[in-house]
């Protein structure tokens, strides 16, 4: 695939990944409260989804260079976001509730391994 149609490609995975944990944090938010579950959520779901598609890649070619670019890169590139959860943890340290951002850090940090292993167990299990 030419190099300018890839990165278009690439484009449009990561504007249907973000309109998407959009969606996604904008329900966590009313279900759920204040709490960054949204934030959290994306991270795992991602998490676990690259291991999957990566190892579906990588090490079973069921996705080819380009599905996996789009999906991986474009899609979760666009899904899953450091950035909020940085400023969301942040946030909530400097507005008296210390103790709810170490929960944020180690609930996302262990979440996002755990999934991550799930999705590369997934993976080379199917097929």
């Amino acid at each position: 695939m030419a190099a300018m149609a890839r990165f278009l490609l690439i484009c449009a995975g990561g504007a249907v990944g973000t309109g998407a944990r959009y969606l996604f944090s904008t329900a966590m938010t009313r279900a759920f409260g204040n709490f960054p579950f949204g934030t959290l959520g994306v991270n795992v779901i991602g998490s676990f989804l690259a291991g999957l598609l990566m190892v579906l890649a990588l090490e079973r070619s069921v996705l080819s260079l380009d599905q996996r670019l789009v999906l991986v890169t474009g899609v979760l590139g666009g899904f899953t976001t450091y950035s909020s959860f940085n400023y969301e943890t942040l946030h909530l340290a400097q507005s008296g509730a210390g103790m709810l951002a170490v929960v944020n850090v180690a609930l996302t940090l262990v979440a996002c391994l755990l999934a991550g292993i799930a999705g590369i167990w997934l993976g080379r299990t199917l097929g």
